[in-house]
């Protein structure tokens, strides 16, 4: 459903194909694959572009991307690979299932994944790579807005060479951001979705306070926006609140896959980590409540059915993928 919002966006077709560029191949073009898929196809690369869900597949063709039949195929010629996919499970599966797209990759190509993932599952990918074929993680931020308007900040981990090489693709999508060797791009990534899922869970818990206190909401968000509580949660993601939308962009079921994976790197620290536990127990009662696929945000629409407070706001709040 709002996928097709997010894809039919008001762009002129690709220009022509710039051949001194390295071919592409893209497989994922959901919510925030379709977006940075077009951005490469209108900067002129040739790309080449996978799907299981013909709809999706077809929106970027539209645009200007070559349709491939299988992962197997999208890989075939790729000198630059990507994937974004929801879930590490999807990633596995399209590179090293039947038909993966790992063991058509040649040697001289890089492999580029988008995906929030295990770092290692990509070392384990990685090893059984054929010879030649270079790995890097790539895990975006940004939302569905960043991924539209280029201006995600990325998080590469792999060795210099193979990073330099992909950087002016990336640089494309917004900022890129070397975070060391393989697999610490995941690890960054994660830590930047952990504060967010604190800071989201926080300001639901904010505006309950305050307005259960007789402060009215618009003040309320004003006050935050220009103090110390100000942060890119009560900017980019409060209007999706205050328009009872909840940001749909994004699900609670991908919000606890993130939190497992943050689980997993917490188990290196030595330390208690309550916020971290407090802001996942939060989103699993509002999983359990509103069903795996209810919009991100519905962590705070929790409080508000509990409270029986209302968080709508008026005013013109356009939607982040409209932005």
């Amino acid at each position: 459903m709002y996928l097709s919002i997010i894809v039919n966006v008001k762009m002129n077709r690709a220009k022509d194909v710039d051949h001194s560029k390295p071919k592409i191949g893209f497989i994922g073009c959901g919510n925030m694959g379709a977006p940075m898929c077009l951005r490469l196809v209108h900067a002129g690369y040739q790309v080449t572009a996978f799907d299981i869900n013909e709809q999706s597949l077809k929106r970027v063709v539209d645009h200007g991307a070559h349709a491939a039949k299988s992962a197997a195929e999208c890989a075939i010629g790729a000198e630059i690979f990507l994937t974004s996919l929801p879930r590490p499970d999807h990633v596995e599966a399209v590179m090293t299932g039947d038909n993966g797209a790992l063991a058509s990759l040649k040697s001289g190509s890089i492999w580029v994944d988008l995906t929030t993932n295990r770092k290692e599952l990509i070392e384990a990918i990685a090893a059984s790579a054929p010879i030649g074929v270079q790995v890097v993680d790539c895990p975006v931020t940004g939302a569905v807005d960043g991924a539209r308007n280029g201006k995600l900040t990325l998080f590469i981990g792999g060795d210099l060479d193979s990073v330099a090489k992909v950087t002016p693709v990336l640089n494309h999508l917004g900022l890129v951001i070397h975070c060391g060797p393989r697999g610490t791009g995941n690890v960054v990534k994660l830590v930047t979705n952990q504060l967010w899922f604190i800071a989201a869970a926080a300001l639901g818990e904010g505006f309950a306070i305050g307005i259960g206190n007789g402060v009215e909401l618009g003040t309320l968000w004003h006050a935050i926006k220009e103090s110390v509580g100000d942060s890119f949660v009560a900017r980019h993601d409060a209007p999706s609140i205050f328009a009872g939308h909840y940001d749909p962009s994004f699900s609670l079921d991908l919000c606890m896959k993130d939190l497992n994976l943050i689980k997993e790197l917490g188990s290196a620290v030595t330390a208690s980590l309550p916020m971290t536990d407090a802001a996942r127990n939060a989103f699993s009662l509002a999983k359990e409540r509103y069903g795996a696929n209810a919009a991100e945000l519905h962590v705070v629409k929790r409080i508000e059915d509990d409270a029986k407070i209302s968080m709508r706001l008026d005013g013109d709040w356009t939607p982040p993928w409209e932005q």
